[in-house]
């Protein structure tokens, strides 16, 4: 092998994978998945079509990345309420991780695993199979805690989990609608507020 050919094959990579899975995430949350074009992710990401296709695969592998990304950092507050001591703090830490991530300015309107479903046609069917089974596997996770908290005589016997999680999942994901039409903060507070006083644990 040539000099110029172990150079070549040695080259790093021109930009940060990290940095340019991050902003395809933001572009996704923003525009969904069939809003959002391959100009739309290379211009976010500063890369070339194919530095997109070598490093992160087809539109739909790259959505898929920017989901689990998602999971583990803007909506880690779901992992956080799992560890909380009781089923009221469960829904206290969830509820207020959703606000807080709903209301930041900073961030796109609504939540990705809502905006990435809008206006999915057959055509990625896949992706809205994706999402259903992210949002599926959130509320399965949340229900298994309420049942941990009904053996620790934490959660009444007349809650029964799968209602409790449906019903705060129908919370949260009002929510993000909520947000998506441009309320404040404040006003996400308020439907919290409430939620937390009807609530009965």
């Amino acid at each position: 092998m040539t000099e110029t050919a172990t150079v070549k094959l040695g080259r790093p990579r021109g930009f940060c994978e990290d940095t340019a899975l991050e902003a395809a995430m933001r572009v996704f949350w923003e525009k969904g998945y069939e809003g959002t074009s391959l100009t739309d992710l290379t211009e976010a990401m500063r890369i070339n079509r194919a530095s997109l296709y070598s490093s992160f695969g087809d539109k739909e592998t790259l959505f898929r990345r920017a989901l689990a990304r998602y999971g583990e950092g803007p909506a880690a507050y779901l992992k956080v309420a799992l560890q909380a001591p009781t089923a009221r703090r469960v829904v206290e830490t969830l509820l207020k991780g959703v606000v807080d991530l709903l209301g930041n300015p900073k961030n796109p309107r609504g939540c990705l695993s809502t905006q990435g479903a809008l206006a999915t046609g057959l055509g990625a069917e896949p992706i809205k199979n994706a999402l259903i089974e992210w949002r599926k596997g959130a509320e399965a996770e949340i229900q298994k805690r309420f049942k941990r908290a009904r053996t620790e005589g934490d959660l009444p016997e007349d809650i029964n989990p799968g209602d409790l999680t449906r019903y705060l999942s129908s919370v949260v994901y009002g929510l993000g609608i909520m947000a998506a039409n441009g309320d404040t903060k404040a006003d996400l507070n308020r439907v919290v507020d409430m939620t937390l006083r009807t609530l009965p644990l």
